[in-house]
């Protein structure tokens, strides 16, 4: 039933957006057709499943490479049409632009008068400015020579709006969004220093717009305190890893202590995989020199740790940046888990350490497909035996899929805002929030996971400086691969279609 909810839900979304993208022409099929081709293999795939039919993890990787194929593909003929359109557009500012000096400011681009200086865009401006000079807590002097940076080949200023302790400028934008941004940055720091910082982004009517902020408000380093509580959380997710490792031993470390050395081998696998996940993320942010804060690891008894929080002590150039460090820590710990869940199914047999129900194997999409190639004929038998690399990979696939939920700003929540945008990135953090909230009625870890999530992480990120500039397609394909990975490993299959396919007793 849940399946096929989520398969009504996609093809609803689908539909919608089939009925938004029709009246902006080509343009508007080609953005559909690659959501479609985003939505394809989860649909193909989940379809399956409900009619009682799975793939093998071959026939997984040929969805998912077919559909990257296809959604390069189009992002390629998405570009072209755009540039096309760009072109047609320039031409007609060119060509039918207004001599009067009261032409509307989007098409006054071509006059010859109009160069990339301040005076012209100063004369748009100041009015604007004059008449809210009053609530501007930019001086006068840095306002000017703010104000003087725009110009008609980047982005025609025609409004300033005061904006906490900075300024917003509304207007248009006349080039291109990257070499507009890379100018007016450089020409903003020639004029007036390292006191300033310029934001590219969208404005709430969906038009670009620049925000200039005092550098005083980029974020703060990490206090004393916020190293000790960093510190401290270390260590309780230690302990807590030990515990596990102890309850799937079948003892409670807490009351055995002398028993310690039989925990280390699984303890030690959870606190490997939480390693990797903070050692990518830490090398990305270095490679992009970005900083961000130590690692708040959030312990919980049932898993050992539900991954770690962190935030950024600098502002990122642009979403791309954003998107690479948000993912290549979960990707790195995904496969390490995933590699240590198929040796550990490879090596399991009779007599293995581990003895878990064949129900277990339902609790997850991914994990039982894996073990109904790999297992075979042995999850129909009550009693599974399998490797303890097994049971080590599974948890970091959970603990790894957890992190990659696309809410607020956890790294799946970074990756979608990244990829989809701001208002994509709030609806489905609302969804996860709804979703975890239901979970938590069968499950408490969910629960538990929703109140951290609701308190602590709902907010998005901070805008990046360029928050105009898409990431590539091959990012937008990675993370259509992680997200579909995530859910995978935490949708569980119904009991009626595991029975289907030979899953349990």
């Amino acid at each position: 039933m849940v399946t096929v909810l989520i398969l009504l839900i996609a093809l609803g979304v689908l539909g919608w957006g089939f009925y938004r993208a029709r009246p902006f022409g080509k343009l508007g099929i080609l953005a559909w057709l690659q959501s479609v081709v985003l939505m394809a293999p989860w649909l193909v795939f989940f379809g399956l499943f409900a009619a009682g039919i799975y793939l093998n993890l071959a026939g997984v990787l040929l969805l998912l490479v077919v559909s990257i194929g296809l959604y390069i593909f189009l992002g390629g003929r998405l570009r072209e049409a755009g540039q096309d359109l760009a072109a047609l557009k320039n031409f007609s500012a060119v060509t039918d632009a207004p001599p009067s000096s009261e032409a509307d400011p989007a098409t006054t681009g071509a006059n010859p008068d109009n160069q990339a200086d301040a005076a012209p865009v100063e004369k748009k401006a100041e009015p604007v400015a004059a008449v809210r000079e009053d609530a501007m807590a930019i001086p006068a002097d840095d306002l000017k020579a703010i104000q003087g940076i725009f110009g008609s080949d980047t982005f025609f200023a025609t409004e300033t709006i005061p904006y906490q302790n900075g300024a917003i400028f509304k207007g248009n934008l006349r080039g291109e969004v990257e070499s507009s941004y890379s100018h007016l940055s450089a020409v903003l720091k020639e004029r007036v220093g390292d006191r300033y910082r310029l934001f590219f982004v969208e404005g709430p009517d969906g038009k670009p717009v620049v925000v200039i902020l005092p550098s005083t408000n980029d974020p703060k380093p990490t206090t004393l305190v916020q190293w000790n509580i960093a510190l401290i959380l270390l260590l309780a997710t230690i302990a807590t890893s030990l515990e596990t490792a102890g309850l799937l031993l079948g003892f409670d470390l807490s009351m055995e202590l002398g028993r310690v050395r039989e925990v280390l081998p699984i303890a030690s696998g959870i606190l490997i995989v939480l390693a990797v996940n903070e050692i990518g993320r830490r090398i990305s942010a270095r490679y992009h020199q970005a900083r961000i804060s130590p690692p708040y690891f959030i312990p919980t008894w049932q898993i050992g740790s539900f991954g770690a929080l962190t935030r950024f002590e600098s502002n990122l150039p642009n979403r791309s940046v954003l998107f690479d460090i948000a993912f290549v820590g979960p990707a790195a710990a995904g496969i390490i888990s995933l590699g240590m869940l198929i040796i550990g199914l490879l090596l399991s047999h009779q007599g293995s350490q581990f003895q878990i129900p064949a129900e277990f194997f339902q609790g997850s999409i991914l994990v039982g497909t894996l073990a109904r190639v790999v297992l075979g004929s042995a999850l129909q038998q009550p009693l599974v035996d399998i490797h303890p690399l097994t049971v080590i990979g599974w948890l970091g696939l959970v603990i790894t899929a957890i992190n990659l939920m696309p809410a607020g700003q956890l790294d799946g929540g970074r990756i979608v805002l990244s990829i989809y945008g701001r208002k994509v990135a709030r609806r489905t953090t609302i969804a996860t929030l709804i979703v975890l909230g239901l979970a938590s009625l069968v499950n408490p870890l969910a629960l538990y996971w929703a109140v951290v999530l609701l308190f602590l992480q709902r907010d998005l990120e901070r805008p990046s400086l360029n928050e105009l500039s898409e990431p590539d397609d091959a990012r937008a394909a990675l993370g259509l691969l992680v997200l579909f990975l995530m859910a995978a490993t935490l949708l569980p299959i119904t009991p009626s279609l595991a029975g289907r396919l030979g899953i349990g007793g």
